[in-house]
């Protein structure tokens, strides 16, 4: 038994529920007289919407069929062997719910060999190699057909990537040593760092193909037919295969360098996947592959048994399924029928929400606001956004005159919403104005109608308190920009009922976000959070630590943006108000900062000018700052901002304001675009000690985003 075969035994035992993918062989004459070919297709039996992963009993599947078609290449019996996907699908990657088993730093590492040892032997048969990439290829599916000589790509296929940097992994089948020696380094680094850091950005077949991946391009219809005719011609010597010369010089390093670059900008040094990726692409330069083999096998063993790769799997799980099963949603049979929908107000945040539920319910969607000049220009809004995604190829003419014919905008609303079944207000923040509006709203709408609230801090109960019908009121708080961000967070109310709140998830779900249910707490989840986390670091600030020391103290968390920047994204008046919000709810724990009311005041945008294109303190605003005199140090910073949001999250589970400490790194995910790698928050926490510290346990069981006890 050869060791490999012994390894993949280990680990498959250590991974008794992994979905085998089959490595099924048939032979067949070649068009144009070629010769006996020999096809490994790769098939976990069931259909394309469970994709074709490979665990250890899958890859000693691969491994026994290449033994029979070495054996026959050896024997002369074949010309040539080729690898393919079933229909849709050539496969997704090694399966993570194995890595997540993985205890022991040796069993990691029998892993990136195992994969290694199966691959390689592709690239060593007596007769060419062929991938034909048809449908889905990702981690080590494209890994597989990097060890071939050959490779064919279809037109159709919707997405191909190297994920694991995404992940907290590198790509370690051969991935970060092959790509670069195949299409260079800068390109490389683009599709293993950037696209992966990047929201882990995919390419489609065409793009596969002009990087230089594969070979040949053919249309997706009779793809396997054509990829078995072009792989003919190549076998007789009738097509030659051309591939640029690789550049092993400066451009190589400097390639590296950018890709540092990237992950700095992305990560700030707080995960280290993206870094061990770019080692190995440096040292790839020369040429050694298995001196890349061996360095990746080394990664992939390290990253596995790192906090990192746990909170990024547990990251993907949260988005991939919690996200799409609702924890505390009632029943779906609830939910009722929405065939048309009401926004209140035509400001860029309701026309916003207008374009999307337009989109996604095509259903005929009715603005309403003060005066017509507004409603026209919210109207018009949702038009030219129309008109960009006919620019773009988006939507066709046809669907672009039906969506336009279905947004239109009344002053009245008792014409607007008489037929209206859910009807949404994005107005101005002020519990007052809201009331009136969801007054006016009742006395025209029919029985059934939901009314939704787009609130970001107020109380949906006390908005609905003065109506004959507050059970049919529920929060629906997007987040900006709405086309973007993909969490909602649905707020029930003291009096809401099931069925408004199943319509609300049933909403939700058409528009394509992911709905997390919320208690009627004061700012709900990801914007209390936030303002507890800004609060401390205006405190600081406001105490005497420089702004640049305050900002550069969060760096290591490796957020999308330093916390200044998000308050000029949000706005200084919105994070004034939402602080003033908190501060009545919870006086000893949220401050208002008096330096930022001034900046708020003095109508200022935000903190900094960017005159050198990077930000620098505003002068201005620097005038306005009054500080005392307690200077702390990063370290210090960044532990009393810690340590006042593990307080927080602390205490909103406890007051039941979601399920679960899951449910919070949900909302910061999708909601406020913290990292993957960190998990959300919880488990960074829980990493770096914080939260017994501070509430004397873990948010998370151990196993749970760590590596297993």
């Amino acid at each position: 038994m050869s060791t490999t075969a012994e390894l993949l035994k280990g680990a498959a035992e250590l991974f008794p529920g992994e979905v085998v993918t089959q490595a099924h062989v048939r032979h067949f004459d070649l068009p144009l007289g070629a010769g006996r070919f020999a096809l490994i297709t790769l098939d976990n039996g069931h259909d394309h919407t469970k994709p074709t992963t490979l665990g250890p009993q899958s890859l000693a599947n691969i491994d026994a069929a290449i033994d029979q078609v070495e054996k026959e290449a050896a024997d002369g019996e074949i010309v040539g062997v080729g690898v393919t996907g079933k229909p849709f699908i050539f496969a997704v990657g090694a399966d993570l719910k194995g890595v997540e088993l993985l205890k022991r730093h040796e069993d990691a590492l029998a892993i990136g060999k195992g994969g290694h040892d199966v691959f390689k032997r592709l690239s060593q048969l007596a007769v060419p190699t062929f991938a034909y990439y048809n449908g889905a290829s990702m981690g080590g599916g494209v890994e597989v057909g990097l060890h071939c000589t050959y490779r064919t790509v279809s037109a159709a296929l919707p997405a191909f990537s190297l994920p694991e940097v995404f992940l907290g992994l590198v790509p370690g089948w051969g991935g970060c040593t092959l790509l670069p020696n195949l299409i260079g380094a800068e390109k490389a680094v683009s599709v293993i760092i950037e696209n992966s850091l990047n929201q882990n950005r995919q390419l489609k077949g065409k793009q596969v193909y002009e990087l230089g991946i594969a070979d040949a391009l053919f249309e997706g219809a009779d793809f396997l037919e054509q990829s078995l005719i072009w792989t003919a011609a190549v076998l007789k010597g009738e097509i030659t295969v051309e591939r640029p010369a690789i550049d092993r010089g400066e451009a190589w390093d400097q390639a590296v360098a950018k890709g540092r670059f990237v992950a700095d900008s992305k990560v700030h040094g707080a995960a280290p996947a993206a870094y061990r990726a770019l080692d190995i692409i440096a040292a790839a330069k020369d040429g050694d592959l298995q001196k890349g083999y061996d360095a990746e096998d080394q990664a992939l063993a390290d990253l596995i048994m790192g906090g990192e790769l746990r909170s990024g799997i547990y990251a993907f799980n949260l988005v991939q399924k919690r996200g799409k099963r609702p924890a505390g949603a009632p029943d779906k049979n609830l939910a009722r029928p929405v065939t048309k929908v009401g926004v209140v107000g035509a400001g860029l945040m309701a026309s916003q929400l207008a374009l999307l539920f337009l989109r996604r319910l095509e259903v005929p969607v009715v603005l309403t606001d003060i005066d017509q000049e507004r409603i026209d220009k919210g109207v018009g809004y949702v038009h030219a956004e129309i008109d960009k995604l006919l620019g773009k190829g988006r939507v066709n003419q046809d669907k672009a005159n039906r969506l336009k014919a279905l947004v239109t905008g009344v002053l009245d609303k008792a014409e607007g919403f008489a037929d209206a079944d859910f009807i949404i207000e994005a107005v101005f923040e002020e519990m007052g104005v809201k009331q009136q509006v969801f007054a006016e709203v009742e006395a025209v709408a029919p029985a059934h109608a939901v009314l939704a609230t787009n609130t970001s801090s107020l109380s949906v109960s006390e908005m609905a308190s003065k109506l004959q019908h507050p059970e049919r009121v529920v929060g629906f708080h997007f987040f900006n920009p709405v086309a973007v961000l993909p969490l909602l967070e649905i707020v029930r109310g003291e009096q809401t009922d099931d069925a408004s709140l199943a319509t609300a998830f049933g909403v939700a779900k058409k528009l394509k976000k992911t709905a997390v249910l919320v208690k009627d707490a004061p700012a709900f989840v990801v914007n209390r959070i936030l303002t507890r986390f800004m609060g401390e670091i205006q405190n600081v600030i406001d105490e005497g630590t420089p702004v640049e020391v305050a900002e550069k103290a969060v760096e290591p968390l490796g957020l999308p943006m330093s916390p200044l920047v998000l308050l000029e994204l949000v706005g200084p008046a919105i994070g004034l108000h939402v602080s003033e919000t908190l501060n009545r709810a919870f006086p000893e724990r949220f401050t208002v900062s008096p330096n930022l009311k001034a900046v708020v005041e003095a109508g200022k945008r935000g903190f900094y000018v960017y005159d050198s294109g990077k930000p620098e303190l505003d002068p201005e605003v620097a005038a306005l700052l009054k500080q005392g005199d307690t200077v702390l140090t990063e370290e210090q910073v960044r532990a009393r901002v810690l340590d006042a949001v593990a307080q927080e999250i602390g205490l909103m589970l406890d007051e039941g304001v979601v399920a679960e400490a899951q449910d919070i790194d949900l909302c910061l995910i999708t909601g406020a675009g913290w990292p993957f790698h960190l998990g959300g928050i919880t488990p960074y926490l829980d990493r770096e000690g914080v939260s017994e510290r501070v509430n004397g346990k873990r948010f998370l069981e151990p196993g749970v985003a760590s590596v297993p006890a």
